[in-house]
């Protein structure tokens, strides 16, 4: 891989971690397009631009993430403050940050589940082909459409049994093509969550499992020994894919805020429409 390989390849992931289009598939289908194939450097490079993002997602949501620790910390402080409010009460009266936090583990639960038990299956996946990719491309679109059309009454926030099903949808959307924020961000509309809030947690939501596999890939990376992960590919070209990651990053999360506010997002299930139609005409 070389620097202008990964300074494309960073812009995709960027963008298309936010935007509902897949960036797992669109990162598939620009890795065939340069050749690159599934090895040491292309795990390398995966978790670098993932990491990226997930960075991005806390320089724009600090404000918040950082509100909804201090919620969470006072909580937790109150629980050793011996007075005569019972733990059973203190736990049903969580404030807003901690009620968040909660929803946030619930939602980790799915793809948990998937990630520890289902993960070389995942990754078999992974390697099948961009016929997959295609197909999973056309059911976003289908996703997003429909929660376009039906367009339900938003009538509540999101509850830890919303989270749940919430992370049921981005448990699905490990597989290649099938959009995470697409597929999250749809199934919350269609349960009635209100749009302005459903952005951020999507967003958020995402960050523990982010992590959390980019430190199994760690792990994997280390196994194989450093100059091996590193074959193939230099220091300055995974800088290059970092910070176009990054960059593009910020600008998709707040763009992608805006959009589902406005709701428009059938534009992009046309998008994915199109893309997994050609896709699958070319494999």
């Amino acid at each position: 891989m070389n620097w202008f390989e990964s300074l494309i390849l960073g812009i995709v992931q960027g963008l298309t971690e936010y935007l509902p289009v897949s960036s797992s598939g669109h990162l598939a289908i620009g890795q065939a397009l340069f050749g690159i194939d599934n090895g040491a450097e292309n795990l390398t490079f995966t978790v670098m631009v993932h990491v990226a993002t997930v960075l991005s997602t806390i320089v724009v949501f600090w404000r918040e993430i950082w509100g909804i620790l201090v919620d969470l910390f006072q909580w937790l402080r109150s629980l050793f403050v011996h007075d005569e409010t019972t733990l059973s009460e203190k736990i049903k009266n969580a404030n807003e940050g901690t009620r968040y936090s909660l929803n946030i583990l619930i939602s980790m639960i799915p793809i948990g589940i998937v990630g520890f038990t289902l993960k070389d299956k995942v990754e078999s996946v992974f390697g099948s082909g961009l016929l997959v990719v295609g197909f999973c491309l056309l059911v976003t679109s289908f996703l997003l459409s429909y929660s376009y059309f039906a367009n339900p009454r938003q009538r509540e926030n999101i509850s830890p049994l919303h989270a749940l099903i919430i992370g049921c949808a981005q448990a699905l959307a490990v597989l290649p093509g099938l959009s995470r924020s697409g597929s999250t961000i749809a199934t919350g509309m269609l349960l009635g969550n209100k749009k302005e809030k459903l952005a951020q947690f999507s967003f958020l939501m995402v960050i523990p499992p982010i992590l959390g596999e980019a430190l199994l890939d760690t792990k994997d990376m280390l196994s194989m020994g450093i100059s091996n992960a590193m074959a193939g590919i230099s220091p300055s070209v995974l800088l290059v894919g970092f910070v176009a990651a990054f960059v593009s990053g910020l600008v998709a999360c707040r763009w992608m805020v805006n959009i589902v506010k406005k709701g428009k997002l059938i534009w992009f299930a046309l998008y994915c429409a199109v893309v997994g139609i050609a896709v699958m005409v070319l494999a």
